[in-house]
């Protein structure tokens, strides 16, 4: 490695005309300049300057060899320009997992958005719940909910939402909810148990507990049965089918408590841009649905 820092040194000095406008250049001092020259033209067996107290010239051997050096300095000049244009604008492939009920009700929108912003972006979304090893599946960005225990990657919390207990209209004016059946996802379990906080003063909390009659690995399933009136299940605050009311709320009066949401990344320091923009992106529309309660 020292020979390219050499050979770096000898171009700027040729392009600088002096060793000491050379050594200003580079920052260096004068007498390291002057040594880095002596080590090169030692390792090389051969002269590559002459120099006079008022002037340098090139050798015959030094003029061919100057320009191989300038072309290295040139071609490493050029991959720290790139690098740092790459971070201009966000652009190239990024890898990200979320579960499967955040993907389309969060993410999906974000990256849309994205995407009409920065044409150049390459996300590839990868759904579901299980929380996927970032370096085995060579992931970029990880949206979990919660903290994950036992991780060395690095972690933020990004923001909450909260699940919403809810069923089809007809279904819930029709069926008393002891009898109601409860559509579970798998990372649930069969034995359900909801603690639900008061939205106010004029009630109390209380604890809700049911057995899964139907689960699914996926939360598209699972909010195709709440749809079809075959039971209650948890949906996003933020899903669509509550806005339009399709679905409401079991317990109205009554909330569940607030899950973190956090993102999930394997950089040790320098975020990629488009890693970067996307963890600002999610994080803003987060905090844009808590405002919108």
């Amino acid at each position: 490695m020292h020979r390219l820092r050499y050979m770096s040194v000898f171009a700027h000095i040729v392009d600088c005309g002096s060793i000491t406008k050379a050594a200003d250049k580079l920052q260096l001092s004068k007498s390291v300049v002057s040594q880095h020259l002596k080590s090169l033209e030692s390792d090389l067996g051969v002269a590559l300057l002459k120099r006079t107290t008022r002037k340098q010239w090139l050798t015959a051997a030094g003029e061919n060899f100057y320009r191989q050096c300038k072309a290295i300095n040139q071609v490493a000049d050029g991959a720290w320009e790139h690098a740092q244009t790459a971070q201009a604008v966000p652009h190239g492939k990024v890898r990200i997992t979320a579960p499967n009920a955040l993907m389309e009700t969060l993410v999906t929108p974000v990256i849309a958005n994205l995407l009409r912003q920065y044409p150049r972006l390459q996300p590839q979304l990868i759904s579901s719940d299980q929380q996927l090893d970032l370096a085995k599946h060579n992931i970029d960005l990880a949206i979990r909910v919660g903290r994950s225990a036992n991780s060395s990657d690095k972690q933020r919390r990004i923001g909450e939402f909260r699940d919403i207990l809810c069923g089809q209209q007809d279904y819930l004016s029709t069926t008393p909810i002891e009898q109601a059946r409860y559509i579970a996802n798998d990372w649930q379990g069969e034995q359900i148990c909801h603690q639900f906080l008061p939205c106010d003063d004029s009630v109390q909390g209380f604890e809700y507990r049911a057995t899964a009659h139907c689960s699914s690995n996926s939360f598209h399933s699972c909010l195709a049965l709440i749809k079809a009136s075959a039971g209650i299940g948890l949906v996003p605050e933020f899903h669509p089918s509550l806005s339009s009311f399709a679905l409401q709320a079991v317990f109205a009066q009554h909330q569940l408590p607030a899950n973190a949401v956090y993102v999930v990344h394997s950089y040790s320091q320098y975020l990629p841009l488009s890693v970067q923009v996307c963890i600002e992106s999610i994080e803003q529309q987060l905090a844009l649905h808590r405002c919108r309660r």
